[in-house]
């Protein structure tokens, strides 16, 4: 199947809204890319890490009126972006993809994979996952910190949930890792899509992964909760976590920069006891104890 992959350069103000109208006229995929370089060290709260200068390329199916699309868009933002588009093979497509994302440890024992290659240790827990249509693959800190804590601290017989799981990757180790029951939670049906995905593909027993929207999650409590968002909605979620976790329970927070320690904190403080903050590349993971 070939593909049309328009690429459209924005900032990051417009990238939010531009992806949701791609999506909404028929993308099949959007992903974002640098247009200029620059790391990100200040993502704006409930977004996706940004960089100031933004490439957003969109995949639609070949006969698209890509004309259509961007008079539309042209009106709606009320500017011409700058966007180029070309014709992508399915194989093109594949490489685009995985080029760059290769088998990746976490820890002593939990492996990350892509299913174009062969584990580097049959008898580790290995995940199998590709680049896909929503944010976790282990390559961007706050998840690799999350999956290092999960290979530490193997949640056997509990149970879990995964708050903002993206493609659901801290849902599948934790199940792999020996939960007993894992809620995998997402506001995008995208990424309830990708985790259902994934989890098909890591051949997991489904009756122990409910996959699901905050409106769907039932009243429970849980021996952990992994929330890997971004600091203003864990301040905002602060109240509901705590009754979603078991007195004793483990809260692991992350999507949390340095500078923002201190209010998440003092947010939590209240109902849990903050046991250890590790930091890389400036970002926090924040683990929590429940109070009784």
């Amino acid at each position: 199947m070939v593909f049309l992959q328009l690429k459209i350069q924005t900032t990051s103000e417009d990238v939010e809204a531009l992806s949701a109208f791609l999506h909404l006229l028929g993308a099949a995929a959007v992903t974002l890319q640098d247009s200029a370089d620059q790391p990100v060290l200040e993502p704006a709260p409930d977004t996706t890490p940004l960089w100031s200068q933004t490439t957003v390329v969109a995949l639609f199916a070949e006969k698209t009126d890509l004309n259509s699309i961007l008079n539309f868009l042209f009106k709606q933002f009320n500017t011409e972006f700058n966007y180029s588009v070309e014709l992508l093979e399915d194989q093109d497509w594949e490489r685009a993809w995985l080029k760059d994302f290769h088998a990746m440890r976490f820890g002593q024992r939990l492996w990350v994979c892509p299913s174009t290659e062969t584990p580097p240790d049959a008898n580790a827990v290995n995940i199998i996952l590709d680049p896909g249509l929503a944010f976790g693959t282990g390559t961007h800190p706050t998840t690799a910190l999350c999956l290092e804590w999960l290979d530490a601290h193997p949640p056997r017989n509990e149970l879990v949930i995964d708050y903002g799981c993206g493609s659901g990757i801290l849902a599948i180790a934790a199940l792999k890792l020996g939960a007993q029951k894992v809620w995998a939670v997402d506001y995008d049906p995208q990424a309830l899509e990708a985790t259902q995905i994934n989890a098909e593909r890591n051949q997991l027993d489904l009756s122990a992964l409910s996959i699901l929207l905050p409106s769907q999650l039932p009243s429970l409590q849980v021996d952990t909760l992994i929330a890997n968002i971004l600091a203003r909605p864990l301040i905002e979620l602060a109240p509901h976590f705590a009754t979603l976790v078991k007195p004793g329970g483990n809260l692991v927070l992350a999507g949390i920069l340095e500078n923002q320690q201190e209010k998440v904190i003092n947010v939590y403080k209240g109902n849990f006891k903050v046991i250890e903050t590790h930091t890389r590349e400036n970002w926090l993971r924040m683990v929590a104890q429940r109070l009784c």
